[in-house]
């Protein structure tokens, strides 16, 4: 069954080309280890009219905006083992260490999903 690491997290919007460079390099590195979908997407219609907008549940601080990312495996064996080589690679070890954290990681949300429907 296939996999999801889902993520939510405020951005500040002067953020946004260098989150954008980090993501674009470390999406490469994921899917080159078994990663089958590598999504960033950015906020775009968040004055929602019901249940609770991600606006809501993120509270950015004026200037930011959210995103709303995930990861798709083959299963949740996969994501260990595709996650364990991309934290090892090289490569990314040098995106961290070279990389201003574009985004507060305290404030962002995530979790391993198990894919109830997939159409």
């Amino acid at each position: 069954m296939r996999y999801v690491d889902g993520f939510v997290l405020p951005v500040p919007e002067g953020n946004m080309k260098l989150y954008r460079s980090i993501a674009q390099k470390a999406g490469k590195i994921w899917k080159e280890h078994g990663a089958l979908e590598y999504i960033e997407a950015v906020g775009d219609d968040l004055e929602v009219k019901f249940g609770k907008s991600f606006l809501k549940t993120m509270k950015p601080k004026p200037g930011e905006t959210v995103l709303f990312s995930f990861i798709v495996y083959n299963s949740r064996a996969d994501r260990d083992k595709v996650n364990a080589k991309v934290m090892s690679d090289p490569r990314m070890k040098k995106l961290m260490e070279n990389s201003e954290m574009p985004f507060d990681v305290k404030r962002m949300a995530y979790g391993g999903f198990k894919v109830l429907v997939d159409l």
